[in-house]
């Protein structure tokens, strides 16, 4: 590593060590239930044999995540272990919440998002060190990860870390290793299986084509690589007789369409219709009978959690996310650049956010923290960026519903609000904005822009367009009403009418950014 590539160095472990920071002093803070989950698994992975790791049910919250999370579950368990017993205690250790296990759970997830930092320098490597830098600001200062992993609680900077690693290899166009990480991913967390059609299509197409004898020779190894991989995670549990167990825990179709609190995506906008029919209906007289089931607990039986509008299966978000991938499926397989795989894999974390199965709020990391890393490749990017961060970060408010934390994540979303405008004003500061259709240097591996010929010559540095401000606005208007006017207007009525507004409105921020992907992709130009 040379003098500048040290140099470099020291400032991504800056950045890491000022988020650091905050993120200690947060460790007092409010945890979810997704700390006593975690807490829990690392209590029967310590305690239990592994054939009992996806059968036990002492603690409701079982455990659901694939068989590398578990094993690192069970690593990290033998230093609870040695710290507080309890902690890995089956049953003592139901509900445990002292400050040893409090702090012990929260400097994991911490420490395992070096990860993290390891994923996005070696993403941004090959970059010029002014673009590489604000990049790293944008990814290791982001409230979203804040909120989730070091608030809430859970490990998502860690497996990001995996994608990013992921991504870089596949842009040096070192496929094999990129499809090795994606694999390991995928053991770790089965939820990113969103992009693996947009893998599958690219490296079929960039990999494996090229002469049937050396295609099919690429396609055995990678199928090696791969079914290595799968087998190092399940074999133990097949082994064990356990597959099938392991495969309902990850697969929990049963639990609803919606989570708890509905994300902002498609189903929102379909529920709320369904409800205004219904009301609309039973007005001029129309017999409309109450739905047994439910949107977030899952189905009762056959019926229908709606009382209009027809019912939604797995099977069918499955195929409105395929359809809704189809355009960068086609365009992946008719040209396949390296250089565009980060941007076709968040377009198809977007699409699984949008109109996937029980869709969690916290998904909307697997496409926000992507696109910060080409945020900084013109100033069309670093608009659409700017407005969809401070929407999905505005969307996680609801995770911290005390008291106690609305100035953090108030705070945390307007520091970063600040420094994005730094960050895009610093990268466009003589006012100078590149064009979509601009010439692409593939060099690096990565789209680049050619030097400043192609340009729109619009003076003033980073600036963002009067839709996008009214729709800030607008956000800001939702807040007001949810935390002041609801109350005066309506007192304890219609509690879930703030949160509601959050949804669609926060949905509406995140179908513009998918027809601004989707817009974007179609029109990328071909080498």
């Amino acid at each position: 590593m040379g003098l500048q590539g040290a140099t470099s160095m020291q400032y991504l472990l800056w950045f890491f060590g000022i988020a650091t920071c905050v993120k200690l002093l947060l460790i007092p803070s409010y945890h979810s239930t997704d700390f006593e989950v975690h807490r829990n698994w690392l209590a029967l992975t310590h305690s239990l044999p592994l054939s009992q790791w996806y059968s036990d049910e002492t603690s409701p919250w079982t455990l659901d995540y694939p068989p590398f999370f578990a094993y690192f579950e069970r690593i990290l368990s033998i230093f609870a272990n040695l710290i507080d017993p309890q902690i890995v205690h089956p049953q003592k250790g139901l509900n445990y919440s002292s400050n040893t296990v409090v702090s012990f759970q929260r400097i994991t997830v911490i420490l395992s998002d070096l990860c993290m930092l390891y994923g996005v320098y070696r993403l941004t490597k090959d970059l010029d060190s002014k673009r590489r830098t604000l990049i790293w600001v944008l990814v290791i200062w982001s409230p979203m990860l804040v909120i989730v992993d070091h608030v809430h609680f859970q490990y998502n900077g860690f497996l990001l870390g995996f994608l990013f690693i992921s991504l870089s290899y596949l842009e040096e166009g070192r496929d094999l290793m990129g499809g090795f990480f994606f694999a390991v991913l995928l053991c770790f967390k089965h939820l990113f299986a969103v992009a693996a059609p947009v893998y599958f299509v690219y490296l079929l197409r960039h990999y494996c084509c090229g002469g049937l004898v050396r295609g099919l020779r690429r396609l055995s190894a990678m199928g090696a690589v791969v079914t290595a991989v799968f087998a190092a995670a399940y074999a133990p549990f097949v082994y064990q007789g356990q597959i099938q167990q392991v495969l309902r825990r990850m697969f929990p179709f049963g639990r609803g369409l919606c989570h708890a609190y509905w994300a902002p995506n498609f189903w929102v906008f379909y529920i709320i219709l369904d409800k205004l029919l219904t009301f609309f209906l039973r007005k001029f007289g129309f017999a409309i009978p109450t739905p047994e089931a439910s949107f977030t607990g899952g189905l009762v039986g056959d019926s229908s959690p709606f009382s209009i509008l027809p019912q939604i299966t797995p099977l069918t978000t499955f195929m409105i996310v395929l359809l809704a991938l189809s355009p960068c499926l086609i365009k992946a397989w008719r040209e396949p650049q390296p250089g565009m795989v980060t941007r076709w894999v968040a377009y198809a974390y977007t699409c699984g956010f949008l109109f996937g199965w029980h869709v969690h709020e916290k998904a909307s990391l697997h496409f926000v923290i992507p696109l910060a890393t080409i945020a900084v490749q013109n100033m069309d990017s670093a608009r659409h960026y700017y407005l969809l961060s401070i929407v999905s970060s505005y969307s996680l408010f609801p995770l911290l519903f005390e008291v106690r934390e609305y100035p953090i994540k108030v705070l945390l979303l307007l520091l970063y609000s600040i420094i994005m405008w730094l960050v895009f004003s610093a990268q466009f500061t003589d006012g100078q904005e590149a064009k979509a259709t601009s010439p692409i240097n593939k060099e690096a591996g990565r789209l680049e822009l050619k030097g400043n010929g192609n340009v729109a010559a619009k003076k003033g540095g980073f600036v963002i367009r009067g839709i996008e401000k009214s729709y800030l606005v607008g956000l800001l208007v939702v807040e007001i009403w949810g935390q002041l006017l609801h109350s005066i207007f309506f007192g304890e009525r219609l509690p879930f009418v703030p949160l509601m507004l959050i949804s669609i409105y926060c949905g509406l921020g995140i179908v513009y950014s998918w027809i601004w992907q989707l817009r974007w992709i179609i029109r990328s130009p071909e080498s």
